[in-house]
């Protein structure tokens, strides 16, 4: 395999570019074709950690990242109004590696005693404050979070940048074809300037899907399971703090996210059609936010992913291949992982290579599926769209889990269907206590049969007395001069 095509300029299109050429270098030609015809989804946009995977794998800093994509820093989401108290879905790696075999006896200890929600989290995020310590260590590339908020437009920017520097090929065209061969394999796609032919194709189109639906990919949707469909974007004016989190405000037809960038609030509400419109969602925004604001985007979605991301010599990565809805900000990750799980399968490949990669994709999709309809098994009835959502069909996969779950916390054993997932026990964990679904009887009977003794919980209570706050931490890393 000499030569690979990427057919799209977003955020998929790029890190997918990145991660095979830091694996193929010059063996490899790849060259994205992009449309500037084609806009970009979204006002702001949050990774999850597996972000910070691949900015070490392609070896970019992280300074840069904040530098030139007005970037702030992401702890996780705070899921307001979901609950009785107001939760954060932040892992805590001093708790989480409390353990006693499989069992997180740290989480386990604080949960069966009834924890306030902040004590499952680094104790300064909740306050948007950052330890000195990182500070004083950045030439360390040491941060307080692996994760992060972007500006999405500047983030496009500076990844192709970063493309055009590692000696990837971008070609602005649009492509308006697909040439097959008898088998099935795509032979050339015809854009509006010329034709380009390659070994291999990566469909990152987005909702468009221009190459793999040529191959004959079925869209199997989950809106069976996951009622939303609908959302707008919009930014609002730069504050005068950051918060450490991406807000998910739980609003009477969905959820309101808020996501702070240097400059400016990416922000958007995600609501069911059937419920409510665009501007009624526009209306309940503004009374939220206490200002009017003017819708930047109006997306219809419905969620769900390709029976088969893998078709031949084409592999469909991003939007073009999965989406479920922007709550857990999965995205970037799902593209990430795809992107990682596919350089280990290229350039030789079989058919029996191509099926391991779709079952994997289809473990991380599932993955995702539950635990975006577990964030709606929440006790909220205050509207018609709430109290509907108690009669939502529960996928099988679920409540098998669930049924484990009332005994104990989840193991890494639960999810052991790929190395790939997206979310692990103490992602699940964060949410099953936030929304009051533990079993505490059942719990704390668990935690006195365990033998804890050599077991030192003092680790999960750490202390910090200089700090700054998170806006003016990103400021001082933007005046950084890393030459």
């Amino acid at each position: 395999m000499k030569n690979i095509v990427i057919v799209g300029g977003g955020t998929a299109g790029y890190l997918t570019a990145l991660i095979l050429k830091t694996r193929f270098a010059e063996r490899v030609n790849i060259t994205i074709i992009k449309s500037n015809k084609i806009g970009i989804i979204g006002v702001g946009e949050g990774s999850t950690e597996h972000w910070s995977h691949f900015l070490r794998y392609v070896n970019i800093n992280d300074y840069e990242i904040i530098k030139e994509t007005d970037a702030t820093l992401k702890s996780g989401i705070m899921f307001e109004d979901w609950s009785n108290k107001n939760y954060l879905h932040s892992v805590s790696s001093d708790i989480s590696n409390v353990a006693l075999g499989q069992t997180k006896i740290g989480y386990l200890k604080l949960i069966t005693e009834n924890c306030e929600q902040d004590k499952l989290n680094h104790p300064l995020f909740w306050k948007n404050k950052v330890d000195f310590y990182f500070v004083e260590n950045f030439k360390k590339n040491i941060l307080p979070t692996n994760q992060y908020h972007f500006n999405t437009f500047k983030l496009n920017e500076f990844l192709n940048k970063k493309s055009i520097e590692r000696g990837i090929n971008i070609i602005e065209d649009e492509i308006k074809n697909v040439s097959l061969k008898e088998n099935n394999f795509i032979k050339k796609i015809i854009g509006e300037k010329k034709e380009y032919s390659a070994d291999f194709y990566i469909d990152c189109t987005g909702l468009k899907r221009l190459l793999i639906s040529k191959l004959g990919a079925k869209w199997q949707s989950y809106s069976k399971y996951l009622k939303m469909n609908e959302a707008i974007a919009f930014p609002t004016k730069d504050t005068e703090e950051y918060n450490m989190y991406t807000i998910a405000k739980a609003m009477k037809y969905g959820w309101l996210w808020r996501i702070p960038t240097y400059g400016r609030w990416g922000n958007g509400y995600v609501f069911n059609s059937d419920y409510i419109n665009a501007e009624q969602a526009k209306k309940e925004a503004e009374e939220y936010i206490g200002h009017e604001v003017k819708i930047f985007k109006n997306i219809k979605f419905d969620a769900g992913a390709l029976d088969k991301v893998w078709i031949n010599n084409c592999v469909a990565i991003g939007l073009s291949a999965n989406f479920v809805e922007p709550l857990e900000a999965t995205s970037i990750g799902t593209s990430i992982q795809q992107a990682f799980l596919l350089m280990h399968n290229l350039p030789e490949y079989d058919q029996s290579i191509i099926n391991h990669y779709n079952n994997q994709v289809n473990s991380i999709m599932i993955n995702i599926r539950d635990f975006i309809v577990l964030h709606y098994m929440t006790k909220r009835k205050d509207s018609k769209f709430w109290t509907d959502l108690k009669k939502i069909e529960i996928p099988e996969s679920l409540k098998d889990n669930l049924s484990k779950w009332q005994f104990r916390l989840p193991i890494r054993e639960d999810f052991k269907d790929s190395n790939y997932l997206l979310f692990y026990e103490h992602n699940w964990i964060h949410v099953l206590y936030g929304l009051n679904l533990i079993n505490m009887k059942n719990l704390k009977k668990h935690m006195s049969m365990l033998n804890n003794e050599g077991i030192d919980f003092s680790k999960m209570h750490r202390h910090t007395n200089k700090n700054i706050g998170h806006k003016n931490f990103i400021q001082l890393m933007r005046n950084i001069n890393l030459n």
